[in-house]
């Protein structure tokens, strides 16, 4: 594919207008509504395929996103795409304001692997219900879900109004090598610097949704059996690769050990005794990646799992106990289902840990102290989070998504999604039937008259 032509085909798309009217955007989205939920079971097969994600983990979280985005989208774009009204200033009297939401333009989505399906069509639902044209380019560690992708894409759009770009880095470089209105990026902190880099080339606006180390505090007077249940699903869902699972476990001295026993009792409820037969558990999506993540269990005490075989991509749920702050486990993101457990007794314990590491994508919070939640929730900057639970903060589309610092640039989600991928105009119509003279020259006379309006606007 050729894809400077690919690019001007779609500006001139663009430049036709089209895109601009509500009703082709609404339509759009009603065809790409049928079809997926037409091909929801060839998408469930294509995510088994790639990593051995469960029916139930593919619909919790894939499908069943991505068709309430669409769904939301559908309903709500007329009102979404009507210009607001707000007050006008005093200084254009007689006047009126509006803010008018336009489409940038031809958008650039670079999709990730952790959650391939999500992670592409929800930023692209928002980027067609702004009005713009797409290049979605999915990630090439998911072959089987990048090449259902690309026919469902095929089968709802024009090419020149949505394509999809498969492809390694040769193909992502390329694509960041030309000049977009906007770029949309989910991925690694890493490659997201590259991004950035490149979209400062031409002053691209974007969005990068990134991740970090995401810290989980539990604290004395937390219930730790339904924290070590809740946190076995939040840590190990999708074999740990999630962007805001916990990354790692700070938990006070004195629980502990009654943590570690509930947590073990609840890998077994969840996966049985041999999580690696459990058709609820996922493998890591390549070797490359299941390499690094071995790497990280040497020389570690592992008092849960730690049991690996390189063939089949799986590493166990795994604990490991008071890590070094200087190891492997505790560098950098982990992004696989090893958790590193750290014990504190004060509060300077915490800041000491957390204060290491840039700030993370999520926080969480286990406590039944309403005081330390609100302080740990206040003191720390990062994306997102959750008291008491892990990641369902990502289920509320009335708030936003993403990151802060290093884990990342804008949010979506929702109604929010459609916002980042719109300019917001702003627009004052005048009055003509009287016409103030206070800004005209000379201004001789008109100083005292212009504070007053100041002060008033």
């Amino acid at each position: 594919m050729n894809i400077p032509e690919l690019i001007a085909n779609q500006k001139s798309y663009f430049a036709s207008q089209q895109t601009k009217v509500v009703s082709f955007r609404k339509n759009a989205l009603k065809k790409l509504l049928k079809e997926l939920l037409k091909r929801e079971d060839d998408i469930v097969k294509a995510l088994h395929n790639d990593f051995k994600k469960s029916e139930y983990e593919a619909v919790m979280t894939e499908t069943s996103i991505v068709i309430a985005e669409l769904k939301m989208a559908i309903k709500n774009i007329y009102s979404w795409s009507k210009p607001k009204r707000v007050l006008p200033s005093l200084l254009n009297f007689p006047s009126s304001a509006k803010i008018y939401k336009e489409p940038y333009g031809t958008v650039l989505i670079i999709a990730p692997w952790n959650y391939p399906y999500q992670l592409a069509f929800a930023p692209l639902v928002g980027a067609i219900a702004a009005g713009n044209t797409v290049v979605l380019k999915p990630s090439e560690l998911t072959p089987h879900t990048s090449a259902i992708t690309k026919e469902i894409i095929e089968a709802v759009f024009d090419n020149n109004h949505v394509a999809v770009v498969e492809g390694g880095v040769p193909i992502a470089q390329e694509l960041l090598a030309q000049r977009w209105d906007y770029i949309f990026f989910t991925g690694s902190v890493p490659v997201g610097k590259i991004v950035a880099k490149a979209a400062a080339e031409h002053l691209t606006p974007i969005t990068l949704e990134l991740g970090g180390k995401s810290p989980c505090i539990v604290d004395e007077t937390a219930n730790i059996k339904l924290a070590a249940k809740r946190l076995v699903w939040g840590k190990f869902i999708n074999g740990g690769q999630t962007c805001i699972a916990p990354d790692y476990l700070l938990i006070h001295t004195s629980v502990k050990k009654q943590f570690i026993t509930h947590f073990k009792e609840e890998i077994f409820r969840a996966y049985g005794e041999n999580p690696k037969a459990s058709n609820d558990f996922p493998r890591i999506v390549n070797t490359r990646n299941f390499d690094r993540l071995a790497l990280m269990l040497k020389n570690e005490n592992c008092v849960i799992g730690g049991d690996t075989d390189r063939e089949e991509r799986y590493i166990a749920p795994t604990l490991i106990d008071e890590p070094s702050l200087d190891s492997e486990v505790m560098k950098g993101e982990i992004f696989g289902p090893i958790f590193p457990m750290i014990s504190y007794n004060t509060e300077q314990d915490i800041e000491n840990i957390t204060s290491k590491y840039d700030k993370p994508l999520a926080l969480y919070v286990f406590t039944n102290k309403s005081s330390f939640a609100k302080k740990m929730i206040q003191r720390y900057s990062f994306g997102g989070g959750t008291i008491n639970d892990t990641t369902v903060h990502f289920a509320n589309h009335r708030l936003p998504f993403g990151g802060v610092g290093e884990s990342g640039i804008g949010g979506y989600h929702g109604k929010q999604t459609f916002d980042s991928f719109s300019h917001k105009k702003g627009v004052v119509t005048r009055g003509t039937w009287i016409d103030i003279p206070t800004r005209y020259a000379p201004y001789k006379g008109k100083l005292k008259q212009l504070k007053t309006l100041m002060k008033l606007s």
